[in-house]
């Protein structure tokens, strides 16, 4: 069968590429084609553009992209028509994807799945319209979401949460491997407090420097800080000033595998953290702080910022966004799950009823499996 997915940033190549190598397994004659990344193209097939291509965050820098945005959303449509696959995957990406799923519903080229929802249960729910209209299947990766498109009366699958999957694949490949972590990146054999500032530039500037004056409160404790691919060294130089913190980039699982606790940035980072049972405190201040946290309550329609909590329905870590988050919240915070052992099991034990709601590891394998069932049997569309 022919498959046209699309995937618009880093995560979605990752997702993608795995979905299609399950694929793969199971459609000895699968054809690809793709806009994607170096995963994807990995995996076979065809790149019609790559996502760095297309990636723009934030309203000035889309406004300043604007005529790139709809040549490229275009082009998209025009090459999904003319190649005439038998399935449009979609892979997050909404303000991009639910254009084309619009598109390609509204002609009866194929049918359009999607994997891994758009965010709509955190804020634009009015999109639910448009993917009730132009959706065929949704694919979800977190239990709640299926709570979610029930109360809109739109049936949708739960296959698991990739995150799992990459995380029990790295347990795995490391299981009686020689620990060299600590060795070849220099650290003191200190314990370590892991710093996880977020994948864009504002994100760092905005959270690191108070991280850092949380963690350094605690002298007995190394800080050690996950670099983002693509940023440079000397950017988080800059933002340090002067501060002797270790910055780790490509190796955040190693990390996480070392750290005692973690200072986290709201995103999958905190799933991610919660599946090595690293006790954390989620941080994420922001630009005009007061004015964010008030247009949360305004806009916002759940409770919770982090997956960990999300997932769990109940506070498991401890969330300081906007104006919250200071040193010296931060700092009050770390005390507690370093120093306080009941503190400390009672996450611990939440992240326990997380992973059993997240389920097993499988997700782009049971995605396949729902993908060619549908079309086999022609239930999917």
């Amino acid at each position: 069968m022919k498959y046209y997915l699309i995937a618009g940033e880093a995560s979605g190549d990752l997702h993608a590429s795995r979905l299609m190598a399950a694929l793969k397994e199971k459609d000895a004659d699968a054809q690809f084609r793709f806009i994607g990344g170096d995963l994807m193209q990995a995996q076979g097939g065809t790149l019609v553009r790559h996502y760095k291509d297309m990636a723009y965050m934030g309203l000035i820098p889309v406004l300043l992209h604007l005529r790139t945005i709809l040549k490229n959303m275009s082009l998209c449509k025009k090459d999904v028509a003319a190649w005439k696959p038998d399935v449009l995957v979609l892979i997050d990406y909404p303000g991009f994807n639910l254009d084309i799923a619009k598109y390609i519903h509204s002609r009866g080229i194929c049918p359009v799945y999607y994997y891994i929802s758009p965010k709509i249960w955190a804020w634009k729910e009015y999109r639910i319209k448009n993917i009730k209209r132009d959706v065929d299947e949704m694919l979800c990766i977190l239990p709640f979401e299926v709570d979610f498109y029930k109360r809109h009366d739109y049936p949708v699958c739960y296959v698991g949460n990739p995150t799992l999957d990459e995380v029990d694949k790295f347990e795995k490949e490391q299981a009686g491997g020689s620990d060299t972590f600590a060795t070849q990146n220099g650290l003191s054999g200190k314990p370590v407090i892991a710093l996880l500032a977020g994948s864009r530039k504002q994100e760092i500037k905005n959270n690191l420097g108070r991280m850092i004056q949380a963690a350094s409160a605690f002298p007995d404790y190394e800080m050690v800080v996950a670099g983002a691919p693509g940023i440079e060294n000397s950017f988080y130089d800059e933002v340090m000033k002067g501060n002797q913190a270790k910055v780790v980039t490509g190796q955040t699982y190693q990390l996480l595998q070392h750290a005692v606790a973690a200072l986290v940035t709201s995103g999958t980072a905190t799933l991610e953290t919660a599946l090595f049972r690293v006790p954390q405190v989620v941080c994420y201040r922001t630009l005009f702080p007061r004015t964010v946290a008030f247009l949360r309550k305004c806009l916002l329609h759940v409770k919770y910022i982090s997956l960990v909590n999300l997932v769990a329905d109940k506070e498991v870590v401890k969330e300081l966004v906007a104006h919250q988050m200071t040193a010296e919240a931060t700092r009050a915070e770390l005390q507690k799950i370093l120093c306080d052992k009941d503190y400390r099991q009672a996450m611990l034990d939440g992240y326990e009823e997380v992973a059993r709601r997240l389920g097993t590891p499988g997700a782009p394998q049971k995605a396949a499996e729902i993908i060619i069932g549908k079309l086999t049997t022609g239930t999917g569309k």
